[in-house]
This record gives structure tokens, sequence and C-alpha cells, in this order.
């Protein structure tokens, strides 16, 4: 008997055409669980999602799942269809965070591809896919754009017409929701005492910290998320590659970043929109992250909350009080990882 093959390929870049919709496989139902892995691996110490009365008192029903641990589900989904057989997931855009994820919820993804682009050489190109994130109740918790450098599986394969989305800089603050109300906001066990108001645009915040990602620990985080890239796992796939060696998963570097701004930000823990993020160079086990911030805008949502728009950058083995972003000519400074620009909820004074 000839053999045969079940196995899924993944898409390469001529498989992918303006239109074509994916529905990803393997729904997810998050626990209390996946909360305590998900910090352990991050080192997340923002109040909400670390204290269940806390939550309760901002006005959530329960010890809520972070949104950009969400995102990491929601995204992980997608990467059989999408980003299998990936060079570089490059960057985001259009991201809402529209509804509470809690444990015990289901998430299940789709997306479509919205933009293609053939790359000069010939042997790689562009795909961008808007992806949407349902609970059970078939409600939408989020939506967002990517972008991925995909391989071909034939370089002499045609290419197909370019097709580059136009895509928003920034959600606009007025468009802002799936905060909770913040009924109740103790700074003590929040762990600072700046609110909303004592942030002002163009402020940079240095987060000190570092954090020393280890290649069991990405793995598990990548695994956590269900995200199965051959360039996170496959060290003997990956022994031939430009890098000679594994990626850490971009999602690993956003979740750290994030969490090492709890030194500054302790208040403005709940992820609402991405506006925009590249992943600007690669990690590999054994580097250390550290973060700083820049307010881009403020914005009122309610007499309770506020929200800030920040670009999150995170830098490896350097010290982040250098505040290391682009230079003259444009090109981001040696050492960044991350540029990361996102809208976040924050109390306002009372």
């Amino acid at each position: 008997m000839a053999s045969t093959s079940k196995s899924n390929p993944g898409h390469f870049f001529e498989d992918f055409s303006l239109g074509m919709p994916l529905n990803h496989a393997t729904p997810q139902t998050l626990t209390e669980g996946d909360i305590a892995l998900y910090r352990a691996l991050t080192g997340g110490r923002f109040v909400q999602y670390s204290s269940a009365e806390f939550a309760k008192g901002a006005g959530y029903p329960g010890l809520p799942i972070d949104p950009l641990h969400a995102f990491h589900v929601v995204f992980g989904k997608s990467v059989p269809d999408v980003s299998l057989n990936a060079v570089a997931n490059l960057g985001y855009a259009d991201g809402r965070m529209s509804l509470p994820v809690m444990p015990g919820d289901t998430l299940r993804t789709v997306s479509e591809v919205i933009g293609v682009k053939e790359n000069s050489n010939g042997k790689t190109g562009v795909v961008w896919v808007r992806t949407n994130g349902f609970n059970q109740r078939d409600e939408e918790v989020m939506s967002f754009v990517r972008w991925v450098m995909v391989n071909k599986r034939d370089a002499s394969s045609a290419a197909p017409e370019t097709v580059i989305p136009e895509l928003p800089k920034a959600v606009p603050g007025a468009e802002l929701t799936g905060f909770a109300g913040m009924d109740s906001w103790d700074a003590t066990l929040s762990g600072s005492e700046y609110m909303f108001e004592d942030y002002a645009v163009g402020e940079k915040i240095n987060h000190v910290d570092g954090m020393t990602v280890e290649e069991a620990e990405h793995q598990i985080a990548t695994r956590l998320y269900q995200n199965t890239a051959k360039v996170h796992f496959d060290a003997h796939g990956q022994k031939d590659s430009r890098f000679g060696k594994r990626l850490i998963y971009g999602g690993v570097v956003i979740s750290i970043a994030r969490s090492l701004s709890f030194n500054g930000l302790a208040n403005a823990g709940h992820m609402l929109a991405i506006n925009a993020g590249s992943h600007v160079s690669p990690l590999f086990a054994g580097d250390t992250i550290y973060a700083w911030s820049e307010v881009l805008e403020t914005a009122e949502l309610s007499d309770k909350v506020g929200a800030l728009r920040l670009r999150l950058v995170a830098v490896k083995d350097q010290d982040p009080g250098a505040f290391a972003y682009k230079g003259e000519d444009g090109k981001y400074a040696g050492g960044v990882l991350l540029d990361f620009d996102y809208w976040t909820a924050i109390p306002r004074k009372r």
C-alpha cells in the first residue's frame, strides 16, 4: 500500500489568497490553573489578576484572565493555519479587547486574510490576517490584525497580486471598551499611589527590573497557548535556519516586558487595545529582558477610570534607563527587542 500523510504541513505563502477564511481548530477552556501558570511564567504582579477579592471590588465577578494571556491563546489557535511555516511574526495593529475573559470561558479563533506581498528574494512573503476570538456564547472577546513572514513551498511558484491593508495608527480613545468599573481601588494593595492624573504625555518610565529567559520557561509558556510554530520548538529543524537555533516566542517578550512594567505602572494592568507592535530583533535563551515605557496619549473613560496609551519598549542585556529607541536615521537602536503600543485602563483619583 502506498504511503499517505494525514498530517497538516501548514500553509505556505503561495497557499494564501485575499479574503481567504481560516477557521482554527482546538477551542481552549481557561481555568484558574492557567492563571497560576501564566503568573509563574511571566512574574505578573498586577493586583486584579492576583487577588480575587480585589478583582471583585474592581468590578469583576471574580479573578479574571489577564487580557494579554487571552490574546496569546487566541493567537495560538491561529498558528497552525497562519504561521506554522513562518520565518517571523512581524507586527500587530488595531487590536481591541472588547470583553473580559473569566475562568471557565472557552475561546475559539477565526481569521481572514486581508493582505499578501511576496518579498524581493522570491523565497518568502508577508501575509496579513485579521483574527477574532470568541467565547462559548459566541461573543467576540477580541480582534486584532497581525502580519507574518512565511516561507514559500516553491520559490518558482507565481506570486499573488500585492495587497497591503490600510491600518489605523491607533485605536481611538473614545472607542475603548472592555474595562471593569473599578468601583473600589486600594492603592496600598495595588502597590502604587500613582493614578491616571499622575501621568503626563511624553513621560518616560524606567521599569528597572530585568528577567532572564530560559529555554524551558519559554517552551512551557508557548505550549500553554498551544502555539505550534516550528521556530520555537524544533531545535533540530532550526539548526540550518538563519540563526541556527530556536527563537523565543515574541509573545513571551510582550508578557514579560509588561510584567516588568508593574514597577512604575502598578495600577495600569488592564490592557484595552493593541495599537501597534513590532518584534524588532530576536530573543534567545539566556538573554535578559528589561523594559521602559513612554506615555503617548491619555483618555478619560469615566469619572472613575482613565486610559493611558503607552509605548512599551523591551531591550536585552542593557540598561533600560538609557531609553534606547530609534536613532536619527529612523532605525532602531541596538538591543531593542520590542516596540509595543497599547492602551491600558487605570483608576482615577477619587
